[in-house]
């Protein structure tokens, strides 16, 4: 007897369907066949479906079994399919009523050995499938099923075993749909454990971050030990406006496709931050393997990628970062396939100003000759710096300003007028599909950042008295249009110039 059951392949952060055919009481050896490019979690199935269905009070084939997992050209990962073999192995040897019910559903689940159902990566991506493919519902396992009940249009059943399943399928009852309301609110918006205004001083810094945050801007902190560095970048994405439901389901499919999001611990409702260790490999950085992964730069999509003592970094992970930090995408290629995973990130940056760290600090003296700091600095490539906007120096913070009891703005304040900003910018932006000021072209450049003949001359004269590298041009006008949105003006002024001119610290070719 054949039974046909439907599941889905997870490839990159989408998932493709897949048909489960299982064929039973075929004539030949009493064995089991698995076919249709299965790799090794899928083709120990056997061993687990088995015991799950004798541990659940279930006959188990005694004829010869085939199960062709379709097409058979799309290589299936992991162990998701149990549940819709066993499924089908209980239609096919008539131990299920009501087979037909398997075509309306969409299913996927590992399998203990007593039949309860365990975890899987790409849930969410699963029931985006169901949805589109319209099916009647999706049976996920309980720590699974949360992830995808965000999905509107598309019932999501919790499963927590395999004669549970069955039992839905044959009555139609035993289970309730999560309800999506609840699954949002259970992961929706929570107050963020750090807040800026646990920053002492810095005031030059965190006005730096709000322009920052407030075109998309990428950001390079530079400053001694001890300077705050870290705890200001770790603040960042509280400052950022809350993502919209369809951006959080984007990053919570990339998530769910790491296998982040296992054991039910859903991302809440705010932007991601990751901050790799400097020894991290290339891999690990962009995404790969011999089974495409997304790296920490699409984990950390629509937030913020936070590299701390940036020169340390392997030159060759760094370099890889310039054409996905420029496209808000990866493409990884491997003999599996080619996968695309989005990673538009802003990069927060920190590093020392030189390799002792204490170049420019009045409280210790610097013991690093000009060579040696050229040589420090240049491991950071130009084309990289191309792509930071802002230059901060982070000076060392006093001992008054540390003991200082009063508090610095939160970021419920300055997260209010980076979104006024945004705002100007998606209205400014509508038609050219351009998400921020830091993505402008050339183009966008010349018809939004123009400004009078005397201004020109103002940043010629800069330009040529603080040694800055034609690369800085741009640079500065992009941000200097970010300067003047937070103020709301229509034109950029003189003093939007001048302090988008102060945050190119690094393109000045003299030391301190």
């Amino acid at each position: 007897m054949l039974a046909t059951v439907l599941s889905a392949a997870l490839h990159g952060i989408d998932a493709l369907p897949v048909t489960v055919e299982v064929n039973s009481g075929e004539t030949g050896d009493p064995k089991l066949i698995l076919v249709g490019l299965p790799d090794a979690a899928v083709k120990e199935s056997d061993d687990r479906v088995f015991s799950a269905l004798a541990n659940s009070g279930f006959r188990i084939p005694r004829t010869r079994t085939t199960i062709n997992l379709a097409p058979g050209d799309l290589r299936k990962e992991g162990p998701l399919y149990d549940l819709p073999i066993a499924l089908g192995i209980l239609a096919a040897t008539g131990q299920m009523a009501g087979a037909d019910a398997l075509g309306r559903y969409l299913m996927a689940g590992e399998l203990s050995l007593s039949g309860a159902t365990r975890p899987i990566r790409g849930a969410l991506a699963m029931a985006l499938l169901a949805r589109d493919q319209g099916r009647a519902g999706i049976l996920l396992p309980p720590t699974s099923a949360p992830e995808a009940a965000l999905v509107e249009g598309i019932p999501v059943y919790p499963v927590e075993s395999l004669a549970q399943a069955r039992h839905f399928l044959e009555h139609g009852d035993g289970i309730e749909p999560l309800d999506p309301v609840a699954a949002r609110s259970a992961s929706g918006a929570a107050e963020a454990a750090v807040d800026f205004s646990e920053v002492k001083g810095q005031a030059a810094v965190r006005r730096a971050v709000e322009v920052a945050v407030a075109g998309d801007h990428n950001l390079l902190l530079i400053g001694p030990p001890g300077s705050g560095k870290s705890m200001i970048a770790r603040r960042i994405a509280t400052v950022m406006p809350p993502p919209e439901l369809d951006e959080f389901l984007e990053v919570l499919r990339i998530h769910s496709a790491a296998g982040a999001t296992l054991g039910g611990a859903l991302p809440l409702m705010t932007r991601p931050f990751r901050a790799p260790h400097h020894t991290i490999s290339d891999v690990g950085l962009l995404g790969g393997g011999s089974i495409p992964g997304p790296g920490e730069i699409s984990l950390a999509h629509r937030g913020v990628l936070f590299l701390d003592e940036l020169p340390e970094f392997k030159r060759s992970a760094l370099e890889v970062l310039r054409q996905p930090l420029e496209d808000g995408v990866v493409t990884i290629s491997r003999s599996a396939g080619k996968v695309t995973f989005p990673c538009q990130v802003m990069l927060v940056a920190a590093m020392n100003p030189c390799p002792c760290g204490y170049l420019g600090d009045a409280a210790h003296e610097c013991r690093c000759s000009p060579v040696q700091i050229q040589r420090y600095r240049s491991r950071i490539s130009g084309p990289l710096l191309d792509r930071i906007d802002l230059h901060v120096e982070a000076p060392a913070v006093g001992f008054a300003e540390l003991r200082n009891p009063t508090p610095g703005e939160s970021s419920a304040d300055i997260r209010g007028r980076v979104a006024s900003a945004r705002q100007v910018q998606r209205a400014r932006f509508q038609s050219a599909r351009t998400p921020a000021n830091a993505r402008m072209s050339h183009a966008l450049i010349r018809r939004h950042c123009k400004i009078p003949a005397d201004l020109e001359k103002l940043l010629e004269h800069a330009m040529e008295q603080l040694s800055l590298s034609a690369r800085a041009y741009d640079r500065i006008l992009k941000v200097a249009r970010t300067i003047a949105d937070l103020e709301a003006s229509e034109t950029i002024r003189e003093h939007h110039l001048l302090e988008a001119i102060q945050y190119r610290s690094l393109d000045r070719r003299v030391f301190y």
